[in-house]
């Protein structure tokens, strides 16, 4: 039996047991001759991923590259998807950002749903390394989409962050509750805590509009109290203070006295 006897895949297999002990230029041969089969598409595609991560290994970046653009060029749904996979993260370690943006938008461009979550987050990453914000929350989104538990979570965690700092914790806690409903989410705990602080955040927010809005001294005394008491919880301590002090020396001699009552109250 002759070498071109040999099927596709045990071939494949013969490399990859090559390549696992060690000998990465037995490997390269197998995978480069069976890479350059025209007649078998699907398997010259996965062959060409295998010889891109073996040409990586011995040190050959460039041969790499033009493995792995032939697998993505293929169009193959995995193949073409990991070849461009292999491509943007070799790029991203050179810090080449834009051929690796360029390799990641050409993994979502393929559509293969499971390599959707880890591009969607490293063109995520790339947006927020070059300042764009506006892209990073879109990538963000678009992750989150995917419903994949890992990436929904760590998502979910980056865009809240973004929204609270931009003062947008009702559409932080939406993002935060989606999240939460992904079977299977990742960080569960951590995307709760966010959550919580999202809703510190409203509550600060209503309790501020409240007290702008005006109403009768009780009401007013109590918005006052609740935002004072609540702000200290996320690290605001003189925004506490400046509250209290608005309320203590308000023009209206009811509402500072009823003020004074609620945080003389909690000093005993």
């Amino acid at each position: 039996m002759t070498a071109q006897d040999v099927s596709p895949g045990t071939s494949l297999d013969e490399a990859r047991r090559l390549a696992e002990a060690g000998d990465l230029t037995g490997a390269e041969e197998i995978l480069a001759r069976l890479a350059a089969q025209r007649d078998d598409p699907d398997h010259a595609a996965q062959a060409a991923v295998g010889l891109a991560v073996v040409l990586e290994e011995l040190g050959d970046h460039e041969g790499a590259r033009r493995a792995a653009r032939e697998a993505l060029a293929s169009g193959h749904p995995e193949y073409a998807a990991q070849g461009a996979c292999h491509l943007a993260r070799g790029f991203e370690r050179e810090g080449r950002w834009d051929q690796a943006r360029a390799a990641w938008q050409a993994v979502v461009g393929v559509g293969t749903p499971a390599y959707l979550p880890m591009a969607h987050l490293a063109l995520a990453r790339l947006a927020v390394r070059e300042g764009d914000d506006e892209t990073a929350q879109e990538q963000l989104r678009a992750a989150l989409d995917t419903g994949d538990p890992k990436a929904a979570s760590r998502a979910a965690q980056d865009l809240a962050e973004y929204l609270l700092a931009e003062g947008r914790a009702g559409e932080a806690a939406d993002v935060l509750v989606r999240a939460l409903d992904v079977p299977g989410v990742a960080d569960a705990a951590r995307l709760r805590v966010l959550l919580g602080i999202a809703h510190l955040e409203a509550a600060c927010d209503q309790f501020a509009a409240a007290i702008e809005e005006g109403s009768d001294a009780e009401t007013d005394a109590l918005a006052i109290e609740l935002l004072a008491r609540t702000l200290p919880l996320r690290g605001r301590d003189a925004d506490a203070e400046a509250v209290w002090r608005y309320g203590l020396e308000h023009e209206d001699e009811r509402l500072a006295h009823q003020v004074r009552l609620r945080r003389d109250r909690g000093l005993d």
